[in-house]
């Protein structure tokens, strides 16, 4: 699943119930469609796993705990559980308001190989959808902060498009919940894990340019209040990583966790 990229955005979050969903849900007819990659088998859409990296000290979730306007994420995005499928090296920037994403599709044996600290090599990158530059990117970063995985954070994610641009995109995420990483282990989604409280469903209107008139239509017609959602740090508090710290050897249950079927 290649989803297409917006490389700089801004992004607002909303915490909604069930039955205001369904009302944006028809306010977006006709302006937006369904995201070509949404699962025709699951109403609520598709899974989105990502395998966050940190320091052993959790810096980067420091940064966005104690709301730094310049901070950035280190992840490993995929959408399914097929060994020979991309995985997706993200280096996810926030300047201020602004959103600034760099990526590059990698195999997954590869994303194994970096997490085991090897440098990056062009035989790394998936054939559809590789940059080496943000390859080296984000070993650079990696390496700098002594990353390594931390923890998966997985959803449900139901997105709508423009159907003539990149410029806006509309995200409902549900069914949150953290999994736990095990140095050595294959790059896999989690069929479960702990669930940190969220309140509802997140909403997500992320654009390039002004705010679109229609959003902040949007936005006064369903009274939404603008709020924060770091997944990531939602996950790790709920999983009490910051009192465990990350774990520094193979889990002997590896070969016993389920993976989720996607």
């Amino acid at each position: 699943m290649a989803i297409k990229m917006q490389a700089a955005r801004f992004e607002l979050k909303y915490i909604i119930n069930e039955e205001k969903m369904k009302g944006i849900r028809r306010y977006l007819k006709g302006r937006l469609t369904i995201d070509e990659h949404d699962d025709p088998d699951n109403p609520q859409g598709y899974t989105v796993c990502s395998l966050y990296c940190d320091s052993p000290t959790f810096k980067l979730y420091d940064q966005t705990f104690q709301g730094h306007k310049n901070r950035f994420k280190l992840r490993i995005r995929f959408y399914d559980n097929n060994p020979n499928g991309p995985a997706f090296l993200e280096i996810k920037r926030r300047e201020t308001d602004i959103i600034r994403k760099k990526r590059t599709a990698v195999t997954k044996r590869g994303a194994l190989q970096i997490l085991k600290g090897a440098y990056p090599s062009p035989s790394m990158l998936y054939p559809k959808g590789g940059n080496l530059d943000a390859l080296n990117r984000f070993c650079n970063l990696a390496r700098s902060l002594d990353a390594r995985g931390a923890a998966y954070i997985v959803y449900t994610r139901e997105a709508y498009v423009s159907p003539d641009s990149d410029h806006v995109r509309v995200t409902f995420d549900r069914d949150l919940y953290g999994g736990f990483y095990y140095p050595g282990e294959e790059l896999y989604c989690p069929a479960d894990g702990v669930r940190p409280t969220v309140g509802g469903i997140v909403l997500e209107l992320k654009f390039t340019d002004r705010f679109p008139t229609w959003m902040h239509e949007l936005v006064q017609i369903f009274q939404l209040e603008r709020t924060s959602v770091p997944k990531y740090c939602l996950c790790v508090e709920s999983m009490e990583l910051l009192r465990t710290g990350l774990p520094t050897r193979p889990s002997t249950a590896i070969q016993m966790r389920a993976a989720k079927a996607i």
